[in-house]
Formats: C-alpha cells, structure tokens, sequence
C-alpha cells in the first residue's frame, strides 16, 4: 500500500510515450486547426457599447439629528423612508417585462454602411446573421412549422405570437441593465453586429427608461392635475354661465325698481360670488398640483453616452482557435497515456 502511495509519475516514460506516437499529433492537430477556423469564423462578428444614467432618487435620511448620528456609525437609513415602490436597483428587472421590451420593437435602426435601414424587431428577424448550423436547424423547423395564424386585432405584449416572443428574448439577451447598490448608476450595455445599431439602440433604450422612470414618479401627481383640471374646467363653465344670466337679468331690469327684482339680483350676486369664488379656489389647488408635477419629475444625469464602437468585440478567433489546440494536445496525450494511467493487464503482470 505505501508503495502505492508513494510511487511518483516517471516523465521519462510519459515523454518516451509521447515520442513514439507523435505522428498521432501530426493528424490531430491540424485537424483541430481546421475545424476551430471553420467554427470561429461562422461565428459573426458583433459590437458592444454601453451608457450609464444616474437618476435622480426621492429619499433622503429620515428623523433629522438622529439618522444623521445614525449614518455617521455606518448604518443607511435612507431605505426607510421613499415614495417610490420602484427603487433604481429594481430597474433591471424591467427587462422581464414583455410590455417593457415590446417597446423597443419599433426603434429605428440605420446601419453604419446604409444599406439597412428599418426597426429593431425587423433587423433581429431578418437581416442579424447567424451561424451556418443554426441556419441548417431553422430551415429543418420550417419545414415541419405548421403556419401561425395572423392576429389582426392590436398587439397585445402580455399575449405575443412565438415570432414575437422570440424577438422579445433576443432583445433581452442582446440588452442588460445593471445597477450599482451604492451609488445607483445605471448602465444599459447593448450588443448587436453593427455599430451604428448598436449606439441606436442604446441610446433609444436609454431614452426610453427615462420617460418609464419620469412617468411612473409623477403618474399620482399627473392624475391629480388631470382631477383638478377638470374640476377647474366645469366651475368655470358654470361661473361664466351664471355671469351671463346675471348680465342678461340686470340689461332688463334696468328701470324696474321692484323689491322682488332686487332681492333676485341680490340672490344671483350671490351665487355669482359663490361661483367665482369656487373656480378661483379650484384654479389655485390647479396651479398648486401643476407645479407638483414638475416637482416630482426626476432629473437625469448620463455619466457616460454611448458611442459607435471602433472595433468588435467578438468572437474572439485566437482565442477560439488556441483553445481547440490546447484540447486536443490534452485529449490525444491522454490517450496515448492511457495504458500509463491505468496500470499493466493482468496477464503482463505475471
């Protein structure tokens, strides 16, 4: 048993074994040399770019002195007090959503040779390049796809056809978002096979987030400005009504001097008041939830905008290639050792 443990590799043997069955190397390896060319180069090339927004975030620390003294022993106290049930970190997960992504499906891309020039959701279904076998295995699907039924009523992203559901998936595997817990800088890194594109829709993207976010913080202050309006809309139709029917009433009772006519203009100065002073109140509580809505829209700021990418980021076909080298020179010296690893038969034992 201990000398079992102890014995140690002979490397005069694994190199005099390696020696005799070099030819073996000379058929392998340029095998592999051209079979990782034939794959790395059906890969298509594509670009990567990336921009970072920094959203202006509604919170603050809490309890005056006291989350002041708080923050100053390391503990954060903002997270307890916000407005927001949609924080910057939960931002990426909005790519999850199929209305999100719907929205991306209508941006328009020119590529950097003009030669393309439509939407995004077109540009992944039929001009973006794939490789030659995933080519082989969607013709095969085709010909066994039975036709999918045309929907012609509106599009519906929380109901999508296949077709539609796979655009939604490539976009999201083509777009990321990525918070940063502490400083709550987003960054949208966007990859496509053309640069231009590529800053196309990162930029879309990026716009598009930004009118999500400034919606969502001021959809409650939208909705009592829209309230108000509407309220402000019908007390000044009925105040200029009732402003009409005074002037009408005064113009014909102007030389009657009846006690009943004076009591009835006296009863309509009073409504007319009434009146004003209800269109003048509703206006102020308009201006007040106008100005609210200004409020609660966020400010942007973007660190960092996206750029047409000089170079391409992948695939990388050196890398690729030395890889499939460095494979097959272990796999072929594991099996010329196979005979060391697994120790003498039986029989030459004896």
């Amino acid at each position: 048993m201990e000398e079992n443990i102890n014995k140690s590799i002979d490397y005069r043997l694994v190199w005099k074994k390696i020696k005799e069955r070099k030819r073996l190397f000379y058929k392998t390896l340029p095998t592999a040399f051209i079979i990782a060319c034939i794959y790395s180069l059906s890969i298509p090339r594509y670009y990567t770019t990336e921009t970072k927004l920094a959203p202006e975030m509604d919170s603050s620390i809490p309890g005056g002195a006291l989350g002041s003294i708080a923050s100053s022993f390391g503990f954060d106290l903002s997270d307890m007090q916000t407005s927001d049930a949609i924080t910057p970190l939960l931002y990426p997960d909005l790519m999850e959503d199929d209305g999100f992504v719907s929205h991306m499906f209508n941006i328009k891309v020119v590529s950097k040779d003009g030669t393309i020039s439509t939407t995004y959701k077109d540009f992944l279904t039929k001009y973006k390049k794939t490789e030659w076998w995933n080519q082989a295995i969607s013709f095969v699907k085709k010909l066994f796809k039975k036709k999918e039924e045309k929907n012609h009523s509106d599009f519906d992203p929380y109901n999508m056809s296949k077709s539609d559901s796979e655009v939604a998936e490539a976009i999201r595997n083509d777009v990321t978002f990525k918070a940063d817990k502490k400083t709550g800088v987003i960054t949208i890194r966007v990859q496509t096979q053309d640069p231009l594109i590529c800053k196309t829709v990162a930029d879309s993207t990026r716009s598009y987030l930004q009118q999500f976010i400034t919606n969502y913080r001021t959809n409650k202050a939208r909705t009592d400005y829209n309230y108000y309006k509407g309220l402000a809309n019908e007390a000044k139709h009925d105040y200029e009504r009732t402003r009409q029917i005074y002037a009408n009433l005064a113009d014909a009772n102007t030389k009657v001097a009846l006690k009943s006519v004076e009591m009835k203009m006296e009863d309509m100065e009073n409504d007319l008041q009434l009146k004003f002073n209800a269109y003048s109140t509703l206006n102020t509580q308009l201006q007040a939830s106008k100005a609210k809505v200004q409020e609660r829209t966020p400010a942007f700021t973007v660190i960092k905008g996206a750029s047409v990418p000089v170079r391409h980021t992948g695939p990388k076909r050196m890398l690729i290639v030395l890889l499939f080298l460095i494979l097959t020179f272990i796999g072929t010296s594991a099996y010329i050792l196979k005979d060391i690893v697994s120790g003498p038969k039986p029989e030459e034992s004896k």
